[in-house]
């Protein structure tokens, strides 16, 4: 057992370096990419190396393609089959990271596999939670989207009803949201600004910015948009109210969703207090019975 955990470890290591040798100047360029989350992509090359000969792409194409319009959702979509493919060697180098230390764990046991065993089955299902956690991040930022986007629709109605343009009452609220130019919603639409502004059609930002949203909600507003924006005055602030109606309702039903995630994290934690507390007062009482 002794020395088939050796010959495990050094597979791992040296499997790694080689890969890593013949690797690292194809792929040094995605150690620079930024993507939220990813806290080891100067381990990345090698796994890099191993997704594009095992052709991932092709042979497993409905998880390449889920995990590939998260991404989209979260870092846009440029260069967005770039960062699917680092998050997936992300989640490959963990693993590998969890079995080396397996098997250094093994050995440092007097070559009890336990610690091997523990390492395979956390390697097979990190990649997993990590998938899943990215999933919740998108469903995290349409919350943010969902929940700002009445309030800002509400700010164009007035602007438009009291005289402006469509392109001047959005560039208006922007201008008063540049502390929060990290948020989802406000970071597309300063992206369809700067489109606008650098020569395409007010019509194409628009796409552009439904497109990488890629929300029903935001959808819907641009449609409207689109289809009243030449009419302006009343008529357009008209036709926008009616969809600041349905978003508040869209956005109470996100609230109360919420807030009930929200209240059922609070019942593992109550209970453990409850049988702290439990135990702090019986405990004395039995004491006392028994004497």
């Amino acid at each position: 057992m002794f020395l088939m955990l050796w010959g495990i470890l050094l597979v791992l290591l040296g499997g790694w370096g080689w890969g890593y040798r013949i690797s690292f100047r194809r792929y040094s360029g995605y150690t620079r990419f930024v993507m939220e989350g990813l806290r080891l992509q100067r381990l990345s090359p090698p796994m890099l190396y191993l997704l594009e000969r095992g052709k991932v792409s092709r042979r497993f194409p409905g998880v390449f393609f889920k995990v590939n319009r998260a991404v989209q959702k979260i870092c846009g979509d440029r260069r967005s089959g770039e960062f699917t493919l680092l998050f997936l060697a992300e989640t490959l180098t963990y693993s590998w990271l969890l079995l080396t230390l397996g098997c250094v764990l093994s050995l440092l046991m007097n070559g009890d596999s336990s610690g091997l065993v523990i390492g395979a089955v956390l390697a097979l299902l990190l990649p997993a939670a990590l998938i899943h956690d990215l999933h919740r991040k998108v469903v995290r930022r349409e919350h943010a989207v969902i929940l700002e986007l009445p309030e800002l629709l509400n700010k164009i109605v007035l602007l438009v009803g009291a005289g402006s343009t469509v392109q001047q009452a959005i560039k208006l609220c922007l201008e008063r949201k540049r502390e929060q130019e990290n948020h989802p919603l406000y970071r597309e639409l300063f992206q369809m600004m700067r489109e606008w502004e650098g020569g395409y059609s007010f019509q194409q930002a628009m796409e552009g910015f439904s497109k990488r949203c890629g929300i029903q909600e935001v959808s819907a507003f641009t449609t409207a948009v689109l289809l009243n924006y030449r009419r302006g005055g009343h008529d357009f602030a008209l036709a926008l109210r009616d969809l600041s109606h349905s978003l508040w309702e869209k956005r109470k039903a996100v609230s109360k969703t919420l807030g009930e995630q929200a209240s059922s994290k609070l019942v593992f934690p109550m209970v453990l207090m409850f049988m702290a507390i439990l135990l702090l007062v019986g405990a004395p009482a039995f004491m006392i019975m028994d004497l």
